[in-house]
């Protein structure tokens, strides 16, 4: 990061002008550490933090209209699966609270050097131009809490799973039939915005 910079200047000089290099904690950056308001995420990101680093980066600087990640490939997986698939999870969720995601592609490990032992993929998120639910800090993190909630016990009924986030199972049913949701559903065969109506009855 120090030498890139020096780089440009020196490859690309007419181009250097352009370049601003922060140096900072991608998981803790924020709005303000930026010399400018940025509209595009384009990064390779590593295994043990790329959904982090992307939803946090997708919380702290709504102007990304659009984001292009590289992850690996079951993490890519992951977070562009759909309702209902075997590897639907938090992060499908909560990526799905900031826009429409899906695959952009395969990375194959030839194109490293040297060459990797896991296939990466790329994954694209198109914030929504009109969001469709309240996107503040508050409201996204009572979503969050009804979807970990929901995940963390994956073989159960969401009334049993969300029994502790609602404080009985008994209330779980009466807020899970508030939000049009089957109180007997796993919380895998939901989209996000039936989370986003679950987590408005709490």
């Amino acid at each position: 990061a120090e030498h890139l910079p020096v780089t440009v200047a020196d490859r690309a000089p007419e181009l250097a002008d352009r370049l601003k290099v922060v140096e900072a904690d991608a998981l803790r950056v924020a709005a303000t550490d930026l010399p400018l308001v940025p509209t595009a995420l384009v990064a390779n990101l590593p295994y043990n933090v790329a959904v982090p680093v992307l939803l946090h980066l997708l919380a702290e600087l709504p102007s990304i209209a659009v984001s292009l990640v590289m992850v690996q490939a079951e993490v890519a997986d992951r977070l562009a699966a759909a309702p209902g698939s075997r590897v639907y999870g938090v992060p499908s969720v909560k990526a799905g609270f900031f826009g429409t995601v899906r695959r952009a592609g395969a990375v194959g490990t030839q194109v490293f050097w040297p060459a990797p032992r896991v296939d990466s993929g790329l994954v694209r998120v198109d914030r929504y131009t009109e969001p469709p639910w309240p996107m503040d800090d508050d409201h996204r993190r009572r979503v969050w809490d009804v979807v970990d909630a929901a995940f963390a016990q994956r073989r159960k009924t969401l009334r049993a799973a969300l029994s502790t986030w609602a404080g009985s199972p008994a209330e779980a049913e009466r807020r899970l039939v508030a939000a049009g949701i089957a109180p007997t559903a796993r919380g895998e065969t939901l989209d996000t915005a039936a989370f986003v109506r679950l987590a408005a009855q709490g």
